[in-house]
């Protein structure tokens, strides 16, 4: 148990340290999004024990949606797909970038994932979870969830997500939301 505790707080420091790169450029939406980050991250952890696996799902979360920011666009998994490949570059890790980039890909996949790696479903879940305040929960308790909103508070995260949707609506009313897949 103290071992898990030690790597989540590592990897919550991961989270931080990548993050603070970007400040600049997620600027008053920093706070909402690190904490939706974090509730991801954590979320993760609560579907896969495995520790092995955590680091992964700490830096996918970072920048599942990061491209939002970067990018400027509502159409932002290969943006963000590029922020994490250019991440993993500089870090060493490129043996991760394929695992990494297909859990942002399918991140907003409707149907369940069922390609070649599980981490890419349980990140997908771990999301929906979140997106839905919990609403779907896949048998994470939901006590564990309420921790982890009031220690990484919502602080409209969903109704900024939901002014960017409605905005890409009347822009491109035939694609109103591109990052969801079947």
């Amino acid at each position: 148990m103290l071992l898990n505790i030690l790597i989540m707080d590592k990897n919550g420091m991961t989270i931080d340290t990548i993050l603070s790169t970007f400040k600049n450029q997620l600027n008053k939406d920093f706070d909402k999004y690190r904490n939706h980050v974090h509730r991801v991250y954590l979320n993760c952890t609560l579907l896969d024990e495995n520790i092995d696996n955590h680091e992964k799902y700490a830096i996918a979360s970072v920048f599942h949606d990061i491209g939002i920011w970067t990018a400027q666009t509502f159409d932002y998994l290969n943006p963000s797909i590029k922020e994490a490949s250019v991440y993993l570059i500089s870090t060493g890790k490129t043996y991760w970038q394929e695992e990494i980039a297909e859990m942002i890909q399918w991140h907003h996949k409707i149907n369940p994932y069922e390609g070649k790696s599980p981490l890419i479903e349980m990140f997908r879940k771990a999301d929906i979870i979140d997106i839905s305040f919990g609403l779907f929960s896949f048998g994470v308790d939901k006590s564990e969830l309420r921790k982890n909103k009031i220690r990484y508070p919502v602080m409209n995260f969903h109704q900024f997500l939901f002014k960017k949707a409605l905005k890409n609506l009347f822009k491109n009313p035939f694609n109103p939301l591109p990052m969801f897949k079947i």
